[in-house]
């Protein structure tokens, strides 16, 4: 056998490995077990903006805690069922990471390829969201919490310490900011619906969109108000100024203003979390 046929060979096999594996996959995401799981992502993903929002409102009366990710599985962990909680939310989380994980390797079938890229790149966003969830979860679960508004400060420390990676915190800054734009025009405009496999009827139809229009703009808010919090600490290459999104919330108590903002933010937060856990059930996957 010469060194084109070998070649033809290893390179067929390879194929037929790929295909085993695409079709292994999609039988996967077709599962109706599998989905139920991943959908249920959605629930503990809202539960921790509700939380965050809940928190967030307790800060603006003048009370302290953590407004971020690590605060609000915290809190789930001090419920007398927060070992099952946790371990629920990361199987559930993971579940939903790996459900777009598999949206941004696959893609889409019948798309543009324009589109196709715009869908791949959005899933592996979303992906990512979902797993940094799921591993918050873990990490409780395991009896070992992560602290995400210090795990903040020790990255941007470290990347701070070289020109590359203060320059990878600009353009990680400048995405969020543009991340928080696109939330606020999707809920102004609604179209995060298209994502939507439908919705309730009547009032609880009209709550559903009011949610998701108020949710989808504090979103933005909060996501922007992050990054604008990175570029500041980044530029003023004081890495204490950064702590998530804590510490951006918390920035909105010094501002005029800032309490009523920081209380809408909350609201706004706690309105995205009862969105998405309707999304367990709307949501297109």
């Amino acid at each position: 056998m010469d060194e084109e046929d070998r070649t033809d060979k290893i390179s067929e096999a390879a194929s037929e490995g790929a295909d085993a594996v695409g079709g292994a996959v999609d039988g996967a995401r077709e599962s109706t077990a599998v989905r139920a799981v991943a959908r249920a992502g959605f629930i503990a993903v809202g539960a921790i903006h509700l939380l965050i929002g809940v928190i967030a409102l307790r800060i603006a009366l003048g009370e302290s805690g953590q407004a971020d990710q690590s605060g609000a599985v915290g809190q789930m962990a001090a419920t007398p069922v927060g070992g099952v909680l946790l371990w629920a939310g990361l199987i559930a989380c993971g579940a939903l990471a790996l459900y777009m994980a598999s949206d941004a390797v696959m893609g889409w079938s019948g798309s543009r390829t324009s589109k196709k890229l715009e869908k791949r790149i959005r899933a592996a966003g979303q992906a990512v969201v979902f797993a940094v969830s799921a591993v918050t979860f873990g990490s409780f679960a395991v009896g070992h919490p992560s602290n995400s508004s210090e795990k903040s400060r020790t990255v941007s420390a470290g990347l701070m310490s070289n020109p590359a990676g203060t320059v990878l915190l600009v353009v990680i800054g400048a995405a969020l900011i543009g991340a928080a734009v696109t939330y606020g025009v999707l809920g102004i405009t609604r179209k995060y619906e298209k994502n939507l496999r439908g919705h309730p009827h009547g009032a609880l139809g009209t709550t559903f969109t009011v949610l998701g229009v108020v949710g989808y703009c504090a979103k933005g808010v909060a996501l922007g108000a992050v990054g604008l919090l990175i570029l500041v600490a980044t530029f003023a290459h004081d890495p204490s100024q950064q702590g998530g999104l804590d510490a951006a919330l918390k920035a909105f108590r010094a501002q005029p203003f800032g309490v009523v903002v920081l209380a809408g933010v909350g609201v706004g937060l706690i309105a995205y979390g009862i969105f998405s856990l309707f999304r367990s059930r709307y949501q297109r996957l």
